[in-house]
């Protein structure tokens, strides 16, 4: 196998659940490679560079080997190679968003249930009172 597309390698290495998720990410323009973005049919080889950005974080992988077969998560880690730069740069943007407190934050869409409710009101009593 000489050339995959990188819609289907991106699956294969599991940077993305689906192959649908992984193609609409090409799509979007979430993934470039050697800095140009693709279309999802772009073939690649062994020796690119691909810089995926999955959420808050950019990754810089080189591709190692090529699959088109999605397989358990040790040999689909053979497939690529983070560079040092970019797991430096990732863990440094971690420290910062945990230190800068969005981690620790909840955010709840939900409607509060009677306990929650309760409380509320007997904050609101508190704050209304002299």
């Amino acid at each position: 196998m000489e050339k995959v597309r990188i819609d289907k390698w991106l699956w294969a290495a599991r940077f993305f659940k689906t192959r649908s998720i992984a193609k609409q990410a090409v799509e979007g323009g979430k993934v470039q490679c050697d800095g140009q973005r693709v279309k999802p049919s772009k073939e690649i080889t062994v020796g690119l560079t691909l810089k995926i950005r999955q959420g808050f974080d950019d990754k810089v992988v080189t591709v190692r080997a090529l699959s088109d077969q999605r397989r358990g998560a040790p040999e689909a880690q053979l497939l690529y190679e983070e560079t040092a730069e970019s797991l430096a740069l990732r863990e440094e943007r971690a420290a910062q968003r945990k230190a800068g407190g969005l981690a620790g934050q909840i955010i709840s869409d939900h409607r509060p249930n009677k306990k929650e409710r309760r409380q509320i009101h007997r904050f609101r009593r508190q704050e209304l009172e002299p």
